[in-house]
């Protein structure tokens, strides 16, 4: 690996335990101004000091969140989108590339599949031809990877899910984001057969932290290496205490009862 791939793998893990939570905050294109991001850089400093690893934008955000203070996080651009006004929303396109990354001093990038899809051929390629830059370069490489499409019966079935962390591993990327499956031995078999690390996404909104929190901790029982989670945490009426509960699960193995209780929830 080159120095310079590890050393920007070093700020978006953390260096004790080599796990790490992610925030992506790409919401905006897909969904619009949705609640909870209208002031990113005040939602960056609550995750910041509630232990966050890093933060996830797209190229355009990334001064917006700019802070010039406080606790540090790496930093993550988003070079794959689709807006739901769109006919085909499950069809991302490349809309930045590794050096506008390099420019914003990001230490990842990252690249948006949905296997399934009609435009999935576009998406391997885009994903295919970005690690192979990435490379280049020496930046790390998360690949987000769905089944999504019209003969995709069951998104979250273990061989599916399987499926597309492998390609992400196949193509090149570093770190690859899937859905739990909701099964702790079934996840574990999905993390034996990828040979790279997985972090879990944070789907839609829950309205039960426990729920939240009890996946968090199962998936890292099974074996992921962090989280990658975005609505759960930035639309929480309390995000920095959210964040610091999963922070005790993710890096200090905390039990959900231990983490729930400094939430304020039950």
């Amino acid at each position: 690996m080159y120095t310079g791939k590890a050393v920007r793998l070093e700020r978006l893990f953390n260096r004790t335990t080599r796990r790490c939570i992610i925030v992506p905050l790409d919401h905006g294109v897909s969904h619009g101004p949705i609640a909870g991001l209208s002031d990113v850089r005040r939602i960056v400093s609550e995750v910041a000091e509630g232990g966050a690893d890093a933060v996830l934008m797209h190229k355009g955000l990334v001064r917006n969140g700019h802070r010039a203070g406080g606790r540090d996080l790496g930093l993550i651009v988003h070079l794959s989108a689709s807006t739901d006004l769109s006919p085909t929303p499950n069809a991302k396109i490349l809309v930045a590339s590794v050096e506008d990354a390099i420019k914003l001093g990001a230490d990842g990038i990252s690249v948006h599949v949905n296997m399934g899809d009609a435009s999935e051929g576009a998406m391997l390629a885009d994903l295919g031809r970005t690690a192979r830059e990435a490379a280049a370069w020496g930046m790390p490489l998360l690949a987000m990877m769905y089944a999504r499409g019209e003969h995709i019966k069951d998104p979250f079935a273990p061989a599916v899910v399987a499926h597309t962390a492998r390609v992400a591993a196949e193509l090149g990327a570093d770190i690859v984001k899937v859905p739990y499956t909701g099964n702790k031995a079934d996840f574990a078999g999905i993390v034996a057969s990828c040979p790279i690390p997985i972090v879990i996404a944070g789907g839609p909104k829950v309205n039960s932290p426990r729920e939240f929190l009890q996946t968090a901790y199962e998936a890292m029982q099974a074996g992921a290496v962090g989280l990658s989670v975005g609505r759960n945490i930035f639309q929480h009426t309390y995000p920095q205490g959210l964040v610091a509960a999963l922070a005790g699960i993710v890096h200090a193995n905390w039990s959900v009862d231990r983490a729930l209780s400094i939430t304020g929830e039950a």
